[in-house]
């Protein structure tokens, strides 16, 4: 039985959620919450096996629930939209870099009928997610900004790319690992990070503002640039056209994923052989390893997230266990490797796996 909390102001949401949840044996809505500060303290006293805050664009307060949640009472965390994503991008954003998981369509969205597929996939997505092992976050004291130090120019670039590939819990960690990367970075970033549709923008808003790099969303045919980081967009794959230029391309999934991980380390290995660099970041499912495969045959290097840090090990367990990473790092640790071999300077110390 998968007791869900509902965070929602709005009757229109709560009644599409207890719909979906009553003609289920397997689900409950446990309690209705009508304030952020009344779904941290119903979830501290109640346990519920997962959080669901509806993601609503005026007086919102969902990133900082989130948050409250995950340091009082850790609980998985979804946000729910039954809006247009593209109101909502930056809020969103928010949200999933203060510890949720996803933002997942609610059964229905705003004025359609409440049909047995959506309320199937609905239901079997917060399923799956309750049983993500999370862990509580601590308050961050404030300190001072790190001052820069001047890196040493190095001898040649052995990295003339990098690539991420993300999913549950990776809009975090890749905030974590951007914030760290030196605006000087001298090569460009690529990413794919699984979410739900509408949303990619804003999120790519909020990186742009928030790290020393530019972040924006990939376009088909546009020039690759170094300290620029560029996201999938939604329901296209992503790679390179040779080694100057984006391709955005309506192709087919991979394994299910589009945009695919897998896709876009291939598409690296293909044109960048050994000076590609991957980093897979945690998510759930393998998405990724099919393309690490390609990418080491090619001569390239790829990084692994460590357990500990990931929200969910699945993708980089995948790859580890696999023996298509050269370093399984913490969260913390992987933006100074990354600078570091894209600049030349070696591997600092990490735990290695061949």
């Amino acid at each position: 039985m998968v007791r869900i909390l509902l965070a929602t102001s709005t009757v229109e949401l709560e009644d599409l959620v207890r719909r979906a949840t009553e003609g289920d044996a397997s689900s409950e809505l446990l309690v209705i919450a009508r304030s952020g500060r009344d779904a941290v303290r119903m979830t501290g006293e109640l346990l519920p096996d997962i959080v669901a805050v509806e993601l609503c664009p005026s007086g919102d307060d969902s990133a900082e629930t989130v948050r409250e949640i995950m340091i009082t009472a850790p609980t998985p965390v979804v946000m729910l939209s039954h809006r247009d994503g593209s109101q909502l991008g930056t809020i969103s954003a928010r949200a999933l870099e203060a510890g949720a998981l996803a933002v997942i369509p609610a059964p229905a969205a705003h004025g359609m009928p409440l049909e047995q597929p959506a309320i199937e996939k609905f239901l079997s997505t917060m399923k799956a997610m309750s049983q993500v092992k999370v862990v509580r976050q601590w308050r961050q004291k404030a300190r001072g900004d790190r001052a820069a130090k001047d890196q040493p120019p190095a001898a040649r670039t052995p990295t003339g790319i990098v690539a991420i590939a993300a999913s549950t819990g990776g809009p975090a960690a890749i905030r974590a690992i951007l914030k760290d990367i030196p605006a000087d970075f001298p090569v460009p970033i690529l990413i794919v990070q699984h979410m739900s549709n509408g949303f990619i923008d804003g999120v790519a808003a909020s990186l742009d503002a928030t790290v020393p790099l530019t972040v924006k969303v990939a376009r088909n045919g546009e020039l690759l640039k170094p300290g620029t980081v560029y996201l999938a967009p939604d329901n296209y794959q992503l790679g390179v056209s040779g080694r100057s230029r984006l391709r955005v391309a309506d192709d087919a999934p991979v394994n299910g994923f589009k945009p695919s991980g897998s896709y876009l380390f291939g598409s690296i290995a293909r044109a960048f052989k050994g000076e590609s660099l991957a980093v897979i970041l945690t998510g759930m499912g393998d998405d990724g390893t099919e393309g690490l495969r390609a990418l080491r045959m090619a001569g390239g290097k790829a990084i692994a997230q460590d357990e500990k840090s990931s929200v969910v090990f699945g993708m980089p367990k995948s790859a580890i266990g696999a023996g298509l990473v050269d370093l399984v790092l913490p969260l913390e640790s992987i933006a100074e490797n990354i600078t570091a071999i894209t600049r030349g300077r070696g591997e600092p110390e990490g735990e290695t796996r061949t």
